[in-house]
């Protein structure tokens, strides 16, 4: 059965996966790139990139799997361009010609817009939905491959809520943002919905992964 996975979702120590006042300019806020400086490091960045090098290590081994078995992705507005995109008809997200995800990509907005088909398989399609109803459309798309919750925070949070996230990958990166969107908001007592592990690696950053303890999750 095709599963929903959230993978290499960043957080800072006070629970913020994003900072406040984002921008064409800092696509993060505030927070700039610090939450995501420890997948910097890795090779699977550096492959990803085009590059050479690059950490093998914990932290490798845990973001490579953002790429395994995936078939469609979901993601909110805010991770598809800065506030106000959607006048902006020429705007096509953050990536290039080539956006990285090579799969079709649900984009919640309540402003949609016609599908945009992109070089390397990636095809956005906007949305006005619920997370069920998003789900529905990107299981059917992924042809029997799991589907991605690719954030932001509030499109995260809400999936979890909705008790349609399999697995979720967390990484606690040891800053404090003070302000922005916290990911836990609203999500009390996972511990008794998830069976949850914690990983800390040299990178100086803790690894939590939750997976859904129902056998019939959905």
């Amino acid at each position: 059965m095709a599963e929903v996975r959230v993978h290499n979702f960043s957080i800072s120590l006070d629970g913020f996966g994003t900072g406040e006042a984002q921008t064409a300019d800092a696509p993060f806020g505030h927070a700039g790139e610090r939450l995501h400086e420890w997948m910097f490091r890795t090779r699977f960045w550096a492959e990803m990139s085009g590059n050479a090098g690059g950490t093998e290590g914990a932290d490798h081994m845990f973001a490579v799997r953002h790429g395994e078995g995936f078939g469609a992705e979901i993601m909110g507005a805010g991770k598809f361009g800065p506030p106000g995109w959607q006048d902006d008809p020429d705007w096509k997200g953050w990536w290039g010609p080539n956006p990285p995800f090579h799969s079709p990509v649900f984009v919640l907005t309540h402003r949609p817009r016609a599908s945009i088909e992109m070089e390397g398989g990636t095809t956005f399609h906007f949305l006005d939905a619920t997370p069920r109803e998003a789900l529905e459309q990107a299981l059917g798309a992924a042809d029997g491959l799991d589907v991605r919750i690719g954030g932001g925070v509030t499109v995260v949070r809400d999936f979890v809520a909705a008790g349609l996230v399999d697995h979720l990958h967390l990484v606690q990166v040891p800053i404090v943002l003070g302000r922005g969107v916290r990911v836990w908001d609203g999500l009390e007592a996972l511990d008794e919905a998830f069976d949850v592990e914690a990983t800390s690696t040299v990178g100086g950053v803790t690894h939590l992964t939750f997976t859904a303890k129902r056998a019939d999750r959905r």
